[in-house]
């Protein structure tokens, strides 16, 4: 494929998406500064419609952004002298580096770093349709809903003139449709999932500092 089609594809997007999605350009991280060049590339992916990559990207940034509120939560988000890095950060690391998800969402509300609304939605709908869906590849719940028969017509390109013949296909079982339908649901959806994810950092963020006043 040539240099210039996809110049002219990205600039498209650019041009259509950047207005929307600039202001998640702007922003000043507190504790979190590591988040800094995901939350770019996210971004960039869903100003080129890149909507699989931005969630999948997007899955990575929520597991470090819970992991790291337990870590931070343990050892505080003062000035730590460089002699003590070691010694603080050994014990929290070894705790929360290797949880999987739903443990650290439950951790997270026990230590009132998220709200029962937001872990709620964690662990049913995130856990289960966008983390298992594009992480893990598991498109089974995301499918779960689609009818078991699925009515299509078959033709022949040789033969246009042949009677269409009715096909009955099951769409989650078959790869083909399989990736059409999480296609779909991935463009539907990327963009508030970032957003739920991108604002659930600064309120994160809120809460230690309001935890460390005391």
């Amino acid at each position: 494929m040539e240099k210039e089609i996809f110049r002219k594809s990205f600039i498209e997007k650019l041009d259509k998406n950047f207005p929307e999605q600039s202001k998640y350009f702007e922003f000043r991280l507190k504790i979190f500064c590591e988040f800094n060049t995901l939350i770019f590339e996210i971004n960039k992916c869903l100003i080129l419609e890149l909507s699989r990559a931005s969630i999948t990207l997007t899955n990575n940034l929520l597991e470090r952004l819970l992991k790291l509120a337990l870590i931070n939560n343990e050892t505080g988000i003062g000035p730590i002298e460089l002699e003590k890095w070691n010694e603080v950060f050994e014990e929290p690391n070894r705790k929360y580096n290797s949880i999987q998800l739903g443990k650290s969402i439950e951790l997270c509300k026990k230590h009132e770093l998220i709200s029962q609304a937001e872990k709620d939605y964690l662990f049913n709908i995130v856990r289960v349709l966008l983390r298992n869906g594009f992480s893990h590849s598991d498109s089974s719940e995301i499918l779960k809903d689609l009818p078991d028969e699925s009515v299509m017509f078959g033709g022949s390109f040789t033969d246009p003139n042949a009677d269409l013949k009715e096909v009955k296909i099951n769409q989650k079982i078959m790869p083909t449709f399989q990736a059409l339908q999480m296609e779909g649901f991935a463009k539907t959806n990327a963009k508030l999932y970032f957003k739920f994810v991108y604002d659930l950092i600064f309120k994160i963020e809120q809460r230690l500092i309001e935890k460390n006043k005391n």
